[in-house]
């Protein structure tokens, strides 16, 4: 039986890296598109190929998904997890790295599916909501996902993609892990007004991802499923009495 294709871009750090070691526990193929090399302890790990690309560069990406396609086959699925990693509110960097480059990867790709191919792109909540300290560029590219799986949801049907999304709210990733062991009063405060009780992790998206990329969720498109443990879910008035009462 062929293994399953499964493309992450934006996959040697946080999520994507989980989602890329979660993919190949499972068996799949997996090849990733990153703008660094991966960590070294992730280098030689089975059903994993890494590729190095900038996604800006339109001619580099064309070649790299062709190569990609003659190496591993057609795709059972494709994750979007890039995002815009310049200085500053550059508008333009946040627009063609979260924005075009997934246009033109989506458009590229179409036509190489196997049967049934899935599409997750990874948003955030703050498509939803306003963060201080994000700039406008980041939250206007948050909220353009959501709409462009509703979009590719509608158009790629009729060819067996289902295109959904998933935003998650703050998670510890392998990279933050340590910053959050030393804020103890931070996690204490994320135990108190988060549903569940407690912060994700990078794993935990992975798996929701992977839910969406798998046959259960053959009937699901144009979906985004929030993953934060319920957090945004209370208002801003009973999260405000909550803390004053701490």
């Amino acid at each position: 039986m062929k293994k399953q294709h499964s493309l992450i871009i934006g996959g040697t750090r946080g999520t994507g890296r989980a989602l890329a070691k979660l993919f190949a526990a499972n068996g799949h193929v997996v090849s990733v598109i990153g703008r660094r090399a991966p960590a070294e302890s992730d280098k030689g790990i089975p059903n994993i190929r890494h590729w190095v690309v900038d996604l800006l560069d339109k001619a580099q990406l064309e070649a790299t998904l062709s190569e990609i396609l003659q190496t591993n086959g057609k795709l059972n699925s494709l994750t979007f997890l890039q995002r815009y990693r310049g200085q500053d509110d550059n508008w333009a960097g946040e627009i063609e790295t979260s924005l075009t480059a997934t246009k033109q990867i989506i458009e590229r790709l179409t036509n190489e599916f196997d049967d049934n191919g899935a599409i997750v792109l990874v948003s955030s909540i703050i498509g939803q909501f306003v963060v201080p300290g994000q700039p406008v560029s980041y939250h206007v590219a948050k909220a353009a996902i959501d709409h462009m799986v509703r979009y590719y949801a509608v158009t790629l049907g009729p060819k067996g993609i289902r295109v959904n999304g998933v935003s998650p709210a703050s998670i510890i990733k392998e990279e933050s892990r340590e910053f959050y062991l030393k804020n103890e009063k931070l996690l204490d405060l994320f135990k108190k007004i988060v549903p569940l009780g407690r912060i994700g992790t990078a794993e935990e998206v992975a798996q929701v991802i992977a839910f969406l990329c798998s046959p259960q969720a053959s009937l699901v498109t144009g979906q985004n499923l929030v993953a934060d443990g319920g957090m945004t879910l209370a208002s801003q008035e009973s999260l405000a009495r909550q803390i004053s009462s701490l």
